[in-house]
């Protein structure tokens, strides 16, 4: 029942992170953190990739990784200002190894881990938002960020879906993987 209550505290966090993605009014996402009641959460966020690591395709012109870093940073602002507990695995163009950012995500309780990326693909065409998850109790959260990140996106709903994950599988709170887009067809 506990591990229930903190999942419908994940909500006010979810709409938060669809702020950020998709461009929302982060007055809605202050009005329901405000709304709901509940005391700060925890939340890690991972901006993917980082130093080295560009992510994405070879070529394109914004490499993933910047672009994993500033929404990670947006949402850190927003997360702060609605009274959450921000940590971020990097706040700068750092590689992270991933034993080190699940390190860092399960040093801390009563958390959730938000993993920031950035999809591509050489078919043309290819769009929309994908949630990962890999517990079944990181599925609560994986429904409700999708819900808020797809639903307020100009973009294809691809789903949320189970993975395997290194990031998903070693944490031990709640954890998702957004892919925000596709870089190769924004």
């Amino acid at each position: 029942m506990r591990r229930n209550l903190s999942q419908l505290r994940l909500v006010p966090a979810a709409l938060s992170i669809a702020t950020v993605v998709c461009g929302t009014s982060s007055a809605a996402a202050r009005g329901s953190a405000a709304q709901s009641g509940s005391s700060a959460t925890a939340v890690v966020i991972d901006a993917g990739h980082g130093g080295f690591d560009r992510g994405g395709i070879p070529g394109q012109r914004i490499p993933e990784k910047e672009m994993t870093l500033d929404v990670a940073q947006r949402l850190k602002a927003l997360l702060a200002a609605s009274g959450y507990r921000v940590i971020m695995t990097r706040d700068s163009d750092v590689f992270v190894p991933l034993p080190t950012r699940v390190s860092i995500a399960n040093s801390y309780q009563n958390a959730i881990f938000v993993c920031i990326h950035f999809n591509s693909a050489k078919r043309m065409g290819a769009s929309g938002i994908e949630t990962y998850f890999y517990s079944h109790e990181s599925l609560p959260l994986a429904s409700a960020v999708h819900y808020y990140v797809a639903g307020g996106a100009p973009t294809s709903n691809r789903g949320v879906r189970r993975r395997g994950f290194y990031v998903l599988r070693k944490t031990k709170i709640p954890a998702v993987l957004v892919e925000c887009g596709f870089l190769t067809n924004p």
